[in-house]
């Protein structure tokens, strides 16, 4: 096909032969000689969706590779799942860098000669902001044409299998198309839908880039007019959903654990146990609700009783019926069920 694509055309185009990228890297002048190489003249409009692993790379930002799990919560604001895995413990997790996502999104693959994990930004926005700037010095004294950044990263999402890049950080786009209050094309008035746009184009770039061919980045072009914006606009963390509008904010398994006193990521909850990805054995799990049940209860037991009940002994009355309860929740946390809790003065 030739001429120019009709209106309404995205075009994606990859920026291949960008060199392995090593602290103090100029990632304004790689971009300018791959786009040269690849034959493309930045143009107003144009986006270019950049992988956060060559950002993390040109600013140093590396953790030694025998330390995961702690780097993990070093980068970690709070913990929102967790489950046990053959290689350790997998945490779902809300980072410094501001999504929720599994590890952090703490790297390990493809991070170069030294082997050591790739952590993402602090501030994924100010790091698309500084690209930006890296772009304007590497083009001057020509002026940059109305362009946006957007720094991608990859993540999995809940009741979705596999992962999707996503706008980890973005400069110069409208991250955020609200048409609440608009109609539809039957007229009817649109109440909740707002299109995550950075989103969009970090996942259409990722169609060309991706771990496997070495391409870090690539042009987004044609988009719809407004799309891109002022450089000082709103970044992708305001597509961070979080706070009261979260409705997830714990895993259910990690919400009943957290209420009994075993919040995840605790010393409590490593006492008590984590659930595993693989499945487990009855046994192990009636175990690990038990220990969830007597945290905190000195003094108290749980017995196994004739005919499968449990049954709970304690210094008082009151004590053992807290006990039940709390190991009736703690029963229901590990999908354990027709399970009879009784107190042993019940006798």
């Amino acid at each position: 096909m030739t001429g120019a694509p009709p209106d309404g055309t995205v075009t994606v185009h990859p920026l291949p032969g960008i060199p392995e990228v090593v602290a103090g890297d100029h990632l304004g002048r790689l971009l300018r000689d791959a786009l040269t190489r690849a034959g493309l003249t930045l143009a107003d409009g144009d986006v270019l969706a950049v992988s956060s692993k060559i950002v993390s790379k040109a600013r140093g930002l590396r953790e030694v590779a025998d330390g995961r799990g702690e780097s993990v919560l070093r980068q970690s604001r709070r913990i929102v799942a967790e489950r046990r895995t053959p290689t350790g413990t997998t945490r779902v997790v809300e980072a410094v860098a501001g999504p929720v996502m599994a590890g952090a999104g703490i790297d390990g693959s493809n991070t170069g000669a030294d082997n050591r994990l790739l952590i993402l930004p602090g501030d994924p926005d100010a790091a698309a902001r500084e690209l930006y700037a890296e772009l304007l010095m590497a083009y001057a004294p020509q002026p940059l044409p109305r362009l946006g950044i957007v720094v991608t990263d990859t993540a999995g999402r809940p009741w979705r299998a596999g992962q999707t890049d996503f706008a980890l950080g973005a400069c110069g786009v409208a991250v955020l198309e609200d048409l609440r209050g608009a109609e539809d094309a039957d007229g009817r008035l649109l109440a909740v839908t707002a299109r995550a746009v950075a989103d969009e184009i970090a996942a259409a770039a990722d169609l060309v880039k991706g771990k496997a061919a070495g391409v870090p980045a690539a042009l987004v072009r044609g988009l719809p007019g407004g799309t891109v914006t002022d450089p000082g606009a709103a970044g992708a963390r305001t597509l961070v959903r979080t706070g009261p509008g979260d409705w997830f904010a714990l895993g259910a398994t990690e919400a009943v654990r957290a209420a009994l006193g075993a919040a995840p990521g605790s010393p409590a909850a490593d006492r008590v146990g984590v659930a595993s990805v693989v499945p487990e054995e009855y046994a192990d799990r009636l175990a690990r609700a038990v220990r969830l049940a007597l945290l905190g209860e000195d003094g108290a037991e749980v017995m196994e009783g004739a005919g499968g009940h449990l049954l709970v002994n304690a210094g008082t009355p009151f004590v053992a019926g807290r006990v039940c309860a709390r190991l009736e929740v703690a029963l229901a946390s590990e999908a354990i069920a027709d399970v009879t809790v009784r107190w042993t003065g019940d006798d």
